[in-house]
């Protein structure tokens, strides 16, 4: 057995409660199969009145039972005559469940009292011996019973099932006497989550604030003898897919204090008073089992600042359900010992009260990782893969700028499926670049068919984009050119190797632009004539230009003025400057953008043969990479480091250093122990 299956702890699981409600539904079916089976067992088989006279007149009857309330007889013949044939026939095949002992057939009269006058005139006619008699009785009937009484059970039975199921704990079905309960999962010692910190790459400072909230609840001693305080609750706000989620599993798989998980969505119901009903519950259970930990995922579905988009005199339900979060966390009556996790991607739409100290103290930005981050996830996402031995984490981290850790687990993912598709032993390189592609692109489109005027047209566009990028200083190293339809519309795309930069300089967003113009620049200059497939391009050029003059103030007509308003509302009806300004904005960006056009113009006349050579390399092979378009159009003339370049680069020299550093060290302590034994 390994050491680590040793350390680990054995978990027994919760005894499974037993389902009444089932148990009850089939007690009754049973219940109601065994009346129909006795029913069926002791059912009889109707005769007339003239057969009845020929089965005494034969003597083989044993029995005559008079059921007076019921205006029937029943017959109960000897056991010779059961193997008589003409009985025995009628028996078996209308009677499944023969019962020997009987009763067998049955006489249905309309008077009982007439019955009998005819019975005893009947028994007159034989002898005095063979004479049976007969027996009266009244009976209660099963089955008319059930047929005058049967619905009305039902009907109560199954009302008593529907309030059971209302009084029940809360779940599918919409328990109306259950309502204001909380539908917060909880993860206690008993199902613990398996996630922990070791599962979480890439995310090391918002790792490090989480750890100290865990280490507050696992020895709190450790920072309230210095006098401080356990923090109320932390916040995650970062973009979509970047781990938020995931942070908060970890911090459940090592807390190792109870924990409470719901979504903001879960406290929203149509019944007024339902939203801070839950809070309130949430927040009595979790005092119950302090210290514990609450995480409230999408927290934005409740918590949006009050006041904004309603209606006057109107009640929200959603700023009752606010009201009530915002008092339990540090209203006058506020225990510690519970603390509160949260997550949102739009932080800019909480309310103020929500976001102040005292109730999310901390508010932990996780954002898209870099290189060094990415390098760090693709390991984890890595690790239960089969690769090859060309997998190098670097160069995918390096390969997929701007991916969240979803997409990199997507990518990861897709490659695997790709290589499976493709029945290989291992997934390699190839597969991963295929699978960014998919990422990025879309599905490659292979039954879109393409006329050759149109291939061209795309060739010579990603031609332009390609060759712009390569003569702009500021412009991203190409990394991948593809005139293969991908995606809803693409027909082609063309890959870049963004830098890790948080600011960009005027000359950087114009080098940025004129890159972007290059595949409309092209098609003007080869064909003379534009076609429809810039329109990916144009809208990000014109958002760039309007950034440009109306947010970062890079305009000399504008002026460093900014119209940007970060904290506004999602709806803005009004703009915060006047219609001479909104015209002046509009003139600048027409007028930036065009001299934008015509510097890329430029560009693309004076290397219109290398856009020519890489046009004619794309149609014959449809993709071409970095190196090709260095054989093909000559090195970049600007020397400068990629991303991936600088990062290996910073790496060996590291490495060296510590080489060296461990190198003094042996060194020094060789000259040490030489002194040693000289003296």
């Amino acid at each position: 057995m390994s050491e680590k299956s040793k350390n680990k702890k054995f978990i027994p699981k919760p005894p499974q409660k037993p389902n009444f409600q089932l148990w009850l539904i089939v007690t009754a079916v049973i219940v109601l199969i065994g009346i129909t089976w006795f029913n069926q067992r002791s059912a009889m088989i109707d005769v007339t009145m003239k057969r009845f006279e020929d089965m005494v007149l034969s003597n083989d009857v044993k029995k005559v039972a008079v059921i007076y309330n019921q205006n029937y007889v029943e017959v109960t013949l000897k056991e010779e005559a059961l193997n008589n044939q003409r009985y025995k026939d009628d028996l078996e095949s209308q009677n499944p469940f023969f019962n020997p002992a009987g009763p067998h057939f049955k006489v249905t009269v309309a008077s009982v009292d007439k019955f009998i006058e005819d019975f005893e005139v009947l028994e007159k006619k034989m002898p005095e011996a063979e004479q049976i008699g007969y027996t009266s009785r009244a009976e209660e009937s099963w089955g008319n019973w059930f047929g005058s009484f049967g619905f009305l059970i039902l009907v109560f039975f199954l009302f008593w099932i529907m309030m059971r199921r209302m009084a029940g704990p809360s779940g599918p079905g919409g328990q109306i006497f259950n309502v204001g309960k909380s539908k917060a999962q909880l993860f206690d010692a008993e199902n613990k989550v398996k996630i922990t910190f070791g599962n979480v790459a890439g995310l090391d400072e918002a790792k490090e604030e989480v750890q100290e909230i865990v280490e507050f609840l696992k020895n709190p001693s450790k920072f309230t003898k210095l006098g401080g305080k356990i923090p109320k609750g932390a916040l995650l706000v970062g973009p979509p897919g970047t781990g938020k989620t995931l942070l908060a599993k970890a911090v459940a798989g090592e807390a190792g204090v109870p924990f409470f998980t719901l979504s903001g969505s879960d406290f929203v119901e149509m019944f007024v008073g339902v939203g801070a009903a839950r809070v309130r519950d949430l927040f009595k259970q979790a005092k119950e089992k302090a210290p514990c930990i609450i995480f409230i995922d999408e927290i934005d579905a409740i918590g949006r600042s009050r006041g904004k988009g309603q209606m006057p005199g109107s009640n929200d339900e959603r700023e009752n359900t606010l009201n009530s979060l915002l008092v339990e966390m540090d209203g006058f009556g506020t225990d510690t010992g519970v603390i509160v996790l949260a997550a949102t991607n739009r932080p800019d739409v909480l309310d103020s009260a929500l976001l102040r100290p005292g109730r999310f103290d901390r508010q932990i930005s996780i954002d898209k990782p870099d290189i060094v981050g990415r390098e760090a996830i693709f390991k984890v996402h890595l690790a239960p893969i089969k690769t090859g031995s060309d997998i190098d984490p670097k160069k995918l981290a390096a390969q997929t700028p701007g991916f969240a850790g979803a997409e990199i687990a997507n990518v990861c993912n897709e490659a695997a499926l790709i290589a499976a598709r493709r029945n290989k032993a291992a997934v390699d390189m190839q597969d991963f670049q295929d699978a960014v592609d998919r990422v990025i692109g879309g599905l490659e489109k292979k039954n879109k068919i393409i006329s050759p005027e149109e291939k061209k047209i795309v060739a010579y566009h990603e031609a332009g984009h390609a060759v712009a990028g390569w003569f702009l200083e500021h412009a991203d190293p190409l990394v991948k050119v593809s005139i293969v339809p991908r995606g809803i519309a693409a027909l082609g795309y063309a890959q870049y190797l963004p830098k890790e930069q948080f600011l960009y300089q005027t000359e950087q967003l114009i080098d940025e632009m004129c890159m972007t113009l290059g595949g409309r620049a092209a098609e003007e200059i080869i064909f003379g004539k534009i076609s429809t497939g810039a329109l990916s391009d144009l809208e990000r050029v014109t958002k760039m230009a309007y950034s440009i003059v109306s947010i970062y103030g890079m305009n000399d007509k504008i002026g460093n003025v900014s119209f940007y308003d970060s904290k506004s509302s999602e709806y803005k009806f009004d703009k915060p400057y006047s219609e001479a300004t909104a015209e002046t904005i509009d003139d600048e960006v027409r007028k930036l953008i065009a001299e934008t056009y015509v510097r890329t113009l430029e560009l693309l006349n004076n290397k219109k043969p290398e856009l020519e050579t890489l046009a004619q390399e794309l149609l014959e092979k449809e993709i071409i990479f970095q190196s090709d378009l260095e054989k093909l159009i000559g090195k970049r003339p600007f020397d400068k480091e990629t991303t991936y370049e600088a990062f290996t680069k910073k790496e060996v020299k590291e490495i060296k250093e510590e080489e060296k550093n461990s190198d003094d060290d042996d060194k020094s302590d060789v000259e040490k122990s030489i002194s040693e034994s000289n003296d």
